[in-house]
């Protein structure tokens, strides 16, 4: 079904003539109406909905119902509008459709239906404000739970870098394990198993601590003129995200990714979306009026799929790496699944592709790129637990290859052997991050892909033909925004909470006694920014303590009471001339300021040095949150 909804001051319709012999509606609608101060839907009901028209009933009243609330109305206009797809649904479907959606929504919706089969005259005033117009694209699926409950279920085991490898049932799973192979097993895989495997979701209705900690700290907002789940990037939030950019692009260039950049939308017309939709997960649909084709948004897959179909790849070019920093990729969440930076609409996606020789070298490629992974979660002081997810032929094919997989990677794995291929991949390993709720945030993945190659024309030449390469889906962080979400989960949990010095957006703070204090403090931040150090001043007609304090808020790493003895120690080339406190420990530490300049290059090391995004002066830091 495609819906185009338009939020009126008003909607008035006249049908006038009958679109075809027997297709129009004569009774149990108006043949005129008007409605004020109302959603117009304008819908149109596709083949694909006849394979469940109960499903997509409820599918478009979901919808309806988040649009309303963003509008703020009650009131909705329900329009037969053919004119949104060239593939449409038979007439008598699109009437049971039409019909059901409107009474799927009279309990809680002032509803008028325009009649089925009619040529109408119509005549619509737009508001004209940013949600005025909005488009969706609603399915029969009835969404991951159903699809899931017809299938097979998965053969769960628990996987140890010593080679063993014990069975985990359905229900109970960690409480089956012996005392031996439990006491191996950390606090967050126990909270990965029981999540994965049991199906139980830790602390069920409360909300993971990072979506309040995100505003807090003005490092991201929702955007209330954006749809639902679209973010907005405070200063503080957009260096430590442009910063684990910055990351992600080093580490796969120095691996041998090559970066490239494709369009953000395709124009592919709706039979061919249809065709490749299994292949793009993360879409959106916008329908552009005039000329009935629907522009598509993909992730990154998309435009490197069609970069190496058009290119000519020899042999002696694999494995070759095609790397995009996809900044506009989508995802078509339902109402009520947006939740903070672990599940939005619109996100960051670190992609690279790999086209191998054959399986081994994708075997090969997936397990250095595994590896690659669990170095990120190092640089970024986080705990990442993995998940091996392969079909039965592929684990029994390759058994010990899985074996020696969880050796390399030095900690106990979750294995899923489903029983047949349902997705494009035949294997792949996923890693995920804890909550403080003890839900897992799944960031990096790489997964081999079995079918895009040759249903994408992809191919390499060898001395006796051309081939079609097994091809590798690979993020190395996973998505930018659950990156920030599991940095801010794993600050949660601990009991002074912090970022990283590398990801902290002041990692040095000079708050002065008093005013003539403030230009030495000045030289100071300005000498330590010259050595890439993020250093700032809180000037503030404020007491001492209350700018300790607002240090301590703002989660900065190292900061300096700065008066007349340290001025007096430093002109006296006195060799701890400052008092650090360093965020976490619970001494001052005496430090010079070169000690103290080498400490936060320490802590940084090689890692992204970003400048500072706000003013040098805490007062001209302006408030981005709590109007």
């Amino acid at each position: 079904m495609r819906l185009l909804f338009v939020h009126s001051d008003h909607l008035e319709f006249e049908t006038t003539t009958e679109a075809g012999e027997g297709l129009a509606e004569t009774e149990g609608v108006p043949m005129e109406g008007r409605m004020e101060d109302c959603v117009t839907a304008f819908v149109s009901v596709e083949s694909e909905d006849e394979t469940d028209l109960d499903a997509v009933v409820e599918n478009a009243a979901d919808e309806l119902r988040d649009v309303t609330r963003q509008l703020n109305t009650r009131k909705v206009v329900l329009y037969p509008y053919a004119h949104l797809s060239d593939d449409l649904a038979g007439p008598e479907s699109a009437k049971t459709v039409l019909r059901n959606l409107e009474s799927e929504l009279e309990a809680d919706f002032e509803v008028l239906r325009a009649p089925f089969g009619w040529y109408k005259a119509f005549e619509v005033s737009c508001k004209g404000h940013p949600l005025s117009e909005l488009s969706r694209h609603v399915t029969p699926d009835r969404g991951e739970d159903a699809a899931e409950a017809e299938r097979a279920p998965s053969d769960w085991r628990l996987s140890f870098p010593d080679g063993g490898t014990v069975p985990l049932p359905e229900t109970d799973a960690i409480s089956s394990l012996d005392a031996e192979d439990a006491d191996r097993v950390s606090d967050d895989m126990r909270a990965f198993v029981t999540d994965e495997v049991e199906g139980e979701t830790a602390s069920k209705g409360e909300r993971p601590p990072h979506v309040e900690l995100m505003q807090e700290k003005e490092l991201v907002g929702y955007d209330e003129l954006s749809d639902v789940g679209n973010l907005r990037w405070y200063p503080r939030g957009k260096l430590v995200r442009d910063s684990l950019m910055e990351y992600v692009n080093d580490l796969v260039v120095d691996y041998g990714g090559m970066p490239v950049e494709t369009p953000v939308m395709y124009d592919l017309g709706v039979r061919a979306i249809r065709e490749h939709a299994d292949e793009f997960g993360e879409r959106q649909y916008r329908f552009e009026s005039g000329d009935r084709r629907m522009m598509l948004r993909f992730a990154a897959c998309f435009g490197q799929f069609s970069i190496m179909r058009d290119m000519h790849v020899a042999e002696s070019d694999l494995p070759l790496r095609i790397y995009e920093m996809s900044t506009y990729s989508f995802r078509r969440e339902q109402r009520g699944e947006v939740m903070g930076l672990k599940r939005q609409r619109a996100f960051t996606m670190p992609d690279m592709h790999t086209a191998t020789r054959d399986l081994e070298q994708a075997k090969d490629e997936l397990e250095a790129q595994a590896k690659l992974s669990l170095r990120t979660s190092e640089d970024l002081g986080l705990n990442y637990e993995p998940a091996i997810r392969m079909t039965r032929q592929f684990y029994d094919d390759n058994r010990e290859w899985v074996e020696s997989l969880v050796d390399d990677l030095d900690k106990p794995a979750l294995l899923e052997i489903l029983p047949e291929r349902h997705h494009y991949w035949s294997a792949k390993i996923d890693f995920a991050a804890i909550d403080q709720l003890g839900r897992p945030i799944e960031n990096p993945t790489v997964q081999i892909d079995v079918e895009s190659a040759e249903r994408f024309d992809i191919e390499y030449s060898t001395g006796d033909g051309t081939r079609h390469p097994p091809i590798l889906h690979y993020s190395p962080s996973g998505g930018i925004e659950r990156v920030l979400a599991a940095l801010l989960e794993a600050a949660a949990k601990r009991e002074t909470p912090r970022l990283p010095t590398w990801l902290s957006p002041t990692q040095v703070r000079f708050v002065p006694v008093g005013e003539d204090h403030v230009e030495y403090c000045d030289a100071l931040a300005d000498d330590l920014e010259s050595e890439g150090v993020r250093a700032d001043v809180d000037e503030r007609d404020e007491s001492v303590g209350k700018r300790i304090a607002r240090a301590e808020t703002d989660w900065v790493p190292y900061y300096v009471v700065v008066g007349d003895r340290e001025m007096d120690a430093d002109d006296g080339d006195d060799e701890e001339a400052f008092k650090v406190t360093v965020r976490g420990e619970g001494d001052e530490r005496e430090m010079t300021f070169e000690e103290l300049q080498e400490a936060v290059i320490a802590d940084v090391g090689d890692l992204p040095k970003k400048k500072r995004y706000l003013p040098k002066h805490v007062s001209k830091h302006p408030h981005f949150t709590g109007r």
